[in-house]
């Protein structure tokens, strides 16, 4: 029999179409696999495909399972590397990511696709467009990302300029677009934004930087510091620790409020946190945040019905804020 220029091919051919083609809802009979093979110009034998199947399934991991239907038999690939259910879960992810643009997210979507069928890829479709949140506009983000995480792992120093937002929509430079340099020791995802913290040695401190804000990350030769202080921060609680990543003294905040609203509680802070009985259907927590404008924002904005209690200095603050706030609109 004749070979095709591409017969060197055929079992990688074989696993595109049965990959692409084929699932636990859509199967193949040999007559139309050799045909799908002809298009690529590569021709087969019964007996060479029951070989490749077998190849496939032991060797490659890719399960091909065959089934009767009637008189025909039909093929069709079974276990997958990822399950569809796992596939519009990462789906879901980047759609309700905040840092992918949305221009990456449909770069990411179409490669995530390839690991299902056509026909499961045509369910997935209508995930691609439902989500019509704001997405992040900074497109070097994901080679940021990189280029720390390269750092990181070689220990070392960092520079890059770090961008605010303009009237004008415009992200520009920081301190004139002079060069911020720091030492990388993590990258933290907190509050849909991705945060570098790392060590500023001009001041002696870790800080945290959002990563859709940076720009022109370039690794140094010098090594990093600031292990010592990095080696105390537990980073599972960092992020909580600084409430909506926003600077602020670190307080043991009490909080009362009704306990219907403890689920409020746990999706913030985690389920670690004690609620302690004060009656009335109320119940009051302890935890640590960063005392900011932002936390209170926060506190506003669960209703009245929520209220701090302590401590004294905190109590204070809230007012302060609470009355600044009124007089804004007086």
């Amino acid at each position: 029999m004749a070979k095709g220029a591409n017969q060197k091919l055929k079992l990688s051919y074989l696993c595109k179409i049965m990959q692409e083609k084929t699932d636990d809802e859509h199967s193949l009979t040999l007559t139309q696999i050799m045909n799908l093979l002809e298009g690529y110009g590569i021709t087969a034998e019964r007996k060479s495909l029951y070989d490749d199947f077998a190849v496939m399934t032991d060797k490659l991991g890719i399960e091909v399972i065959k089934t009767q239907k009637g008189r025909e038999t039909f093929y069709h690939v079974g276990t997958r590397q990822f399950e569809l259910a796992e596939i519009k879960l990462l789906i879901d992810a980047i759609q309700a990511s905040r840092f992918i643009t949305e221009n990456k997210s449909k770069v990411l979507i179409s490669k995530i696709k390839s690991f299902v069928s056509e026909h499961q890829g045509k369910e997935l479709q209508r995930q691609v467009y439902i989500n019509t949140r704001i997405k992040n506009m900074n497109e070097s983000i994901y080679y940021n990302v990189d280029a720390i995480h390269t750092a990181i792992f070689n220990n070392k120093q960092i520079t890059f300029k770090y961008c605010e937002w303009t009237l004008n929509k415009q992200l520009i430079p920081k301190k004139e677009g002079a060069k911020y340099r720091v030492s990388p020791w993590a990258l933290t995802w907190a509050n849909e934004y991705y945060y570098l913290v790392a060590y500023d040695s001009e001041v002696g401190i870790i800080k945290h930087y959002r990563v859709d804000k940076i720009k022109e990350v370039t690794a140094n030769d010098s090594l990093r510091e600031g292990k010592e202080l990095f080696d105390k921060i537990d980073m599972s609680e960092y992020a909580l620790e600084n409430f909506s990543m926003f600077g602020g003294p670190i307080k043991r905040v009490h909080i009362e409020f009704p306990n219907d609203k403890i689920g409020i509680f746990i999706d913030r802070f985690g389920k670690d946190i004690s609620p302690r009985d004060v009656g009335n259907g109320r119940s009051m927590i302890a935890v640590d945040v960063a005392i900011s404008s932002q936390f209170f924002g926060w506190i506003f904005g669960l209703g009245p019905d929520v209220k701090i209690t302590g401590p004294k200095d905190v109590l204070m603050k809230i007012q302060e804020e609470a009355e600044s706030f009124f007089n804004n609109y007086k």
